[in-house]
């Protein structure tokens, strides 16, 4: 009776390990399309056998859990690559739209659309054209209108990339409400993670904190290490702590320069930010480098631009007999009162660009004949067309420099292209490799449903022979059939 009622106890352990093990195929199934959710596997663990007379007595199996099938390692690599994606997605994005700005839109008169290259052409061009005759007005006007386009086109492009820097740096200032919310979570999460399961997978939990990460990974850049009782510390790429445990570290936005800095315990962590990954390193790299690059080249040709042709139209006599107040190639000082400028003249480059505008309102007082020289003269003129072809801006003509300035905004967005679309691949090379590991396969689990079914029904069957065999040695001397 002894070793009957043992086996009844085996079988009934085997029973409840086998609809412990469909109760985690079960919630698989239930979970295959759960954003976030880790396939969870049985935990099988044979009893102790026990010895009786010499001989060992197996005592069956118990199913003490499930584990989850999640590769920490993988995860962590997934979200460094999923980081460095963002942040060179974000800042391509940034990068198309300054770079459509430097892109004619044919058939377009908006002066944010046209082509400064063209109009720098043209307006060096009319000078070319007033040599003919420097009394014409019409050539006169055309001087007057073609500086007007050129100054239009690149202040309005000024405008633009400023307008841009400024939405930018809005959506970069959200991103730290974004962050802060995910990092609050996240010490949430840890703290039950450590309460619950400090020597073992929380299954969940952990799904819940790896989502969170995830997220947190695209917004900014973020090295994790794990702690004693199964907790996470979080920080910055540049090392600076967001969570430790249960406790988080809020990020602060403050002024500065016009534009938002980020703040972590009282410390400007703007720059380490920029270059740590994320959307938010994406965004103040457009913001802080490639916006400020192209909008320094853009002042910097407004300003010459603007200083070389006014001096030299300020070294000239117009169109009714007054000089200027420059100096002619001959070191010879205009006797005039008011400079003949075309321009505003700008005081410095930063800033030209966007403060470029045609002063002048007067064609007549167009300089196109030398100091001294009668109005029917265009030895000035030939001196101002011949401005296209000098080395005025940073040792290179305006059309070179304005040339090289989008060439290298070019190779700029073919640059990051490049590296968004490497990244890419790789993230998605990961995610594959983390699928096939964590996410729930339906035919996998109709298998392993099928084998533990298999088994239920196999030990169902031996506990009716033993509850046969049992009600036999109970009723000696009745007759009983075994199936």
């Amino acid at each position: 009776m002894g070793t009957i009622n043992s086996a009844f106890g085996l079988i009934s352990g085997a029973l409840d390990a086998d609809q412990s093990a469909l109760n985690v195929v079960a919630n698989n199934v239930a979970n295959a399309n759960t954003t976030g959710y880790t396939e969870e596997t049985p935990d099988w663990q044979e009893n102790a056998p026990i010895t009786v007379n010499g001989i060992t007595i197996g005592q069956g199996v118990t199913e003490t859990g499930a584990t989850s099938q999640r590769d920490l390692v993988l995860n962590e690599r997934l979200d460094q690559q999923q980081q460095l994606a963002s942040a060179s997605s974000t800042r391509l994005s940034a990068l198309n739209q300054m770079q459509a700005l430097f892109t004619p839109d044919s058939g377009s008169t908006s002066s944010t659309a046209g082509d400064i290259g063209s109009d720098v052409t043209s307006f060096f061009n009319s000078f070319s054209s007033l040599e003919s005759d420097p009394s014409d007005n019409s050539l006169r006007e055309s001087v007057l209108s073609a500086a007007s386009t050129l100054a239009g086109d690149i202040s309005g492009t000024a405008a633009s990339l400023n307008s841009q820097r400024t939405a930018i740096d809005q959506e970069a200032a959200g991103i730290a409400g974004q962050v802060n919310s995910l990092t609050s979570a996240l010490a949430q999460v840890n703290q039950q993670i450590e309460s619950t399961s400090p020597d073992a997978d929380a299954g969940t939990l952990e799904d819940q904190r790896q989502q969170d990460l995830s997220q947190l990974s695209q917004l900014i850049g973020i090295n994790r290490v794990t702690t004693e009782n199964n907790g996470l510390e979080i920080t910055t790429t540049s090392g600076q702590l967001l969570v430790s445990g249960s406790q988080s570290y809020q990020l602060t936005t403050g002024t500065a320069d016009g534009v938002t800095d980020f703040f972590l315990g009282g410390n400007d962590i703007t720059s380490g930010l920029m270059t740590g990954g994320g959307q938010l390193g994406g965004y103040l790299t457009a913001r802080d480098q490639d916006i400020p690059n192209v909008l320094s080249s853009l002042d910097q040709l407004a300003y010459n631009i603007s200083t070389s042709v006014n001096a030299a139209n300020n070294s000239g006599t117009d169109l009714d007999g007054v000089e200027g107040t420059g100096t002619n190639s001959s070191g010879v000082v205009g006797n005039g009162v008011t400079p003949l400028y075309i321009f505003n003249e700008p005081a410095q480059a930063a800033g030209s660009a966007a403060a470029m505008t045609v002063t002048m309102t007067d064609p007549n007082q167009i300089a196109a004949a030398g100091f001294g020289d009668g109005t029917g003269d265009d030895s000035n003129a030939i001196t101002m067309a011949n401005l296209a072809g000098g080395q005025i801006v940073n040792g290179q003509t305006p059309i070179d420099y304005y040339s090289n300035l989008v060439t290298t905004l070019g190779s700029t967005v073919s640059e990051v292209q490049t590296e968004n679309t490497a990244q890419g691949a790789s993230v998605t090379q990961l995610q594959t490799q983390n699928n096939a590991l964590s996410s729930v396969n339906l035919n996998d689990e109709a298998a392993a449903m099928s084998t533990l079914e298999t088994s239920y029904q196999a030990a169902s069957q031996v506990f009716t022979m033993l509850n046969t065999i049992i009600t036999s040695a109970l009723n000696l001397g009745v007759e009983t059939a075994v199936s």
